[in-house]
């Protein structure tokens, strides 16, 4: 994969919308002193190079998910394949990224409870072979 070389308008423009993604152009023409048009055609540029999709960030501790969890999963080779289809389709499960360190996956989930990240973890462990797995678990309320 090539890599792409931005400008600082592009840079500037790509800032504000992961910012607010539904920002007018307006809004951020007047902000950046950029024009209108030249935003709209960064975007349309960007569309195809960086950006991969817009979407909505949700706060999960309204909905009841007051769990974060981060879990490093090493599993015995065999397995792999089917735990990673596993993790990409399950509901909690929000990432899945294969690493290297001696573990083979960390994935990002939320959850309503602890528990419910105890209940995933023990079900990992008994449908797939695996090694080892750490969690570490975060409440949504977050100091910033």
């Amino acid at each position: 994969m090539a890599q792409t070389r931005l400008s600082s308008k592009d840079i500037t423009v790509l800032s504000y919308l992961r910012k607010d993604a539904r920002r007018s152009l307006t809004k951020i023409s007047k902000v950046t002193g950029i024009p209108v048009s030249t935003i709209f055609d960064l975007i349309q540029k960007n569309k195809a190079l960086v950006i991969t999709k817009f979407t909505a960030l949700l706060d999960f501790g309204v909905l009841g998910f007051a769990t974060r969890a981060s879990i490093t999963i090493k599993v015995d080779r065999q397995d792999r394949d089917i735990l990673q289809e596993y993790l990409l389709r399950h509901h909690s499960i929000n990432s899945v990224f294969k690493i290297t360190g001696g573990y083979d996956y960390l994935v990002e989930g939320i959850f309503q409870k602890i528990k419910d990240v105890d209940e995933f973890i023990d079900g990992l462990q008994s449908r797939f072979k695996v090694i080892e797995v750490i969690a570490y678990l975060f409440n949504f309320k977050t100091l910033i």
